[in-house]
């Protein structure tokens, strides 16, 4: 036996402690990482959520631990806790707001009383619509909390909005969660700011059993009774009539209206983006969206709009399943079926990178290393139908878009290429990345292989769930050594693509950095950091 073989000087088998580095901690795997601190987990867990399992953590057990670093998070700075929460909600860094609503409702019950002061004041910058509220107040009773004068001083302040939008929350939003417009107002004894408001909270508290044909003298209650014709309505032409002169949204309709083209071409001009998004099977079906249609023009200049996207809080992550499920021809759920517009394909590929933002390229030799083992295959992201392997697949299109200088490396426990091209359609890139599946997770390989070939790599992007266990070198000590071996003082990035708390990057040093998968504040982050 030659010792030096045994104990050799940067070079620890991953299922081991890098010697003298006592803040490792073994992940899932069973490999040993670093452990991110409790604000950096509050993050991963407002944008990827916990609602699917990990290769090696249940949905449940992901919600519990996360949910317990939430109350760390509010024992160490309450208010900094719920800052974070209303920016990633109110920034629309998130697919979704349930996370953000869910750590909203423990600072109110589990924060001190700055805290809470801090979340009531955040309620009307969360929950911006009535089903944020019912499912805040949902979260609330199954964490045991009651009603208190912040909580009700809160509500009333998301109901006393703008009279107008008022009116078409009432209608669009009027039921979720077991909750209605009736219960909360009754229950949070909201009291009305103006006689606008007096007038839309008797309706939907009592109701309005006389409807005449001409519409309520009250301009804001005008959406109300236009609502109120349309349940009574006998033809199509008037219905069309109601939603060109009070742009009803199509949760107002019956669902015998939402058969007829006619009606779908009514809404579309005044439909906010993410209804359009989500419709677009429909209207295809409907025969409202197809080749040469005016409507198809429509839809690709709302789409092309990056301003609008981001305006609209319309998170890449939707565009991104819009896009999957539309080429595909059918939903994910019930029997619609379409002929895909292929226009409408491209528009949605494109939108998906407009509702980044604006990136600025580095001009760096960038190797996006993709993590493609067993456990990426498994789960999904924020709860919606892709993994993360698919989804970094996804978020690296970005960079190859953007970066003119990028290799493509897919590994596990060993390396594949990934030969990827900016003239790539997503769901063609994501359907191939998602047929790779290997085993064990080694996150040293890039920069060993690049070391090995001599690839002048100036920035390490690694897309992974930071479960690496399989290699006998930590990603740490692999960077080491490439950065010796090629005298380039490479930066890495790590992309953590699932909500646990842990991740490659070594937290003490200036040349690691680790963000969220998926958080549309990211690209910018890791872009400079990079420069």
């Amino acid at each position: 036996m030659r010792y030096r073989d045994v104990y050799e000087q940067g070079k620890t088998s991953q299922r081991q402690q890098i010697p003298g580095r006592e803040d490792q901690v073994k992940n899932s795997a069973g490999g040993f990482v670093f452990e991110i601190g409790p604000f950096e987990r509050l993050g991963r867990f407002l944008v990827l959520g916990s609602e699917g399992p990990t290769f090696y953590a249940s949905a449940r057990k992901l919600t519990l631990q996360n949910a317990s670093c939430v109350r760390e998070c509010l024992r160490q700075d309450g208010p900094r806790a719920v800052e974070t929460i209303v920016d990633v909600s109110h920034n629309g860094r998130a697919p979704k707001n349930d996370p953000a609503i869910f750590a909203l409702a423990m600072a109110i019950r589990y924060g001190d009383d700055a805290t809470r002061a801090a979340a009531y004041r955040a309620v009307p910058l969360v929950c911006r619509i009535p089903t944020h509220v019912f499912n805040l107040l949902e979260d609330l009773k199954a964490l045991g909390k009651g009603w208190s004068r912040g909580l009700r001083n809160a509500i009333s302040n998301v109901y006393n909005k703008d009279p107008d939008t008022l009116a078409y929350h009432l209608v669009k939003y009027r039921q979720r969660a077991g909750w209605t417009h009736r219960d909360v107002l009754r229950m949070a004894h909201v009291k009305p700011e103006s006689e606008a408001h007096n007038i839309l909270f008797d309706w939907a508290v009592n109701g309005w059993p006389d409807i005449g044909p001409e519409p309520h003298p009250a301009k804001s209650a005008q959406m109300v009774w236009a609502y109120e014709r349309a349940r009574r309505a006998e033809g199509v032409s008037e219905i069309v009539k109601l939603i060109t002169d009070y742009k009803l949204p199509w949760e107002a309709l019956d669902s015998k209206w939402l058969r007829e083209p006619d009606v779908w071409a009514a809404l579309l001009p005044g439909m906010p983006l993410t209804a359009m998004i989500r419709n677009l099977g429909r209207m295809t079906h409907n025969g409202l969206l197809a080749p040469f249609s005016d409507a198809v023009d429509v839809v690709i200049t709302k789409l092309s709009n990056g301003e609008h996207l981001r305006r609209s809080r319309v998170h890449p992550l939707t565009v991104l399943i819009a896009q999957r499920i539309y080429a595909q021809g059918y939903g994910m759920r019930g029997s619609l079926t379409w002929s895909p517009v292929p226009r409408v394909i491209n528009a949605l590929d494109d939108a998906f990178y407009l509702s980044f933002g604006n990136v600025t390229p580095t001009g760096k030799n960038t190797l996006l290393a993709l993590d493609v083992s067993g456990s990426m295959g498994f789960g999904k992201i924020s709860g919606m139908p892709i993994t993360p392997r698919e989804a970094s697949a996804a978020m690296a299109m970005l960079a190859v878009r953007t970066e003119p200088k990028t290799l493509v490396l897919g590994f596990s426990h060993e390396l594949v290429e990934i030969p990827l091209s900016r003239h790539q359609r997503l769901d063609d890139v994501v359907s191939r990345v998602s047929r790779m599946n290997f085993g064990a997770t080694d996150c040293a390989l890039p920069m060993l292989a690049a070391m090995d070939r001599k690839t002048p790599v100036e920035s390490f992007v690694i897309y992974t769930d930071n479960e690496t266990w399989f290699g006998d070198m930590h990603p740490v000590q692999a960077l080491d050594r490439y950065q010796k071996a090629m005298n380039i003082p490479a930066k890495v990035v790590v992309v953590g693509m699932t909500a646990t708390e842990f991740s490659i990057a070594d937290p003490t040093r200036g040349d690691m950095l680790d963000v969220v998968g998926f958080d549309t504040a990211a690209p910018m982050v890791m872009n400079n950091f990079l420069r």
